[in-house]
């Protein structure tokens, strides 16, 4: 096996991508970031390159001491095709948002359990990102909207956001 410096394969708007970004940044581990286009030549991530890292063809996929791992959303929204995939998208994330603030009146502290980052912080800050995204109403989620405030005052957080990755398109730059 190589041992060596991990790689991690991503899309700067992906979320899952982002949550690998995030833990990453929190163990302060250095990587080599590779960015796989998703939409560009109709999705770079379909290339024989790629598929021979990853036969799923999905980001993120990350490369450490010679074993690839991935996981990945974004055949989701193309299954439900682009026509429908903002009212889909703002019904699933409300509905798991309306389940998840419930939870969190029991659970949270500064983040989501107590007042450590924990997995579920993880998923919480890009899936709020998709939120906005898709224009949902974060209104009626207070504890999200706290804790997701909490979130991206972390360094770990801010670094890895979609706004400040390399493949970012300059229009979407923070």
């Amino acid at each position: 096996m190589q041992v060596g410096k991990p790689i991690l394969y991503s899309y700067f708007r992906s979320s899952c991508s982002w949550r690998v970004r995030i833990a990453l940044a929190l163990k302060n581990m250095d990587y080599e970031m590779i960015t796989i286009n998703l939409t560009k030549d109709g999705g770079q991530q379909f290339s024989e390159e790629f598929q021979a890292l990853n036969p799923m063809k999905q980001v993120p996929a990350l490369k450490i001491d010679g074993i690839t791992i991935g996981q990945s959303n974004l055949s989701v929204l193309k299954q439900v095709g682009q026509e429908n995939q903002l009212t889909w998208a703002q019904q699933a994330i409300s509905s798991g948002f309306n389940a998840l603030e419930q939870i969190l009146q029991s659970t949270a502290g500064t983040y989501c359990v107590g007042d450590e980052v924990s997995m579920a912080d993880l998923c919480l800050a890009p899936q709020v990102a998709n939120a906005d995204r898709f224009k949902v109403d974060l209104t009626p989620y207070p504890t999200i909207s706290r804790i997701n405030k909490s979130l991206l005052a972390l360094e770990a957080f801010q670094v890895s956001h979609p706004c400040r990755q390399p493949d970012t398109p300059p229009e979407l730059r923070a």
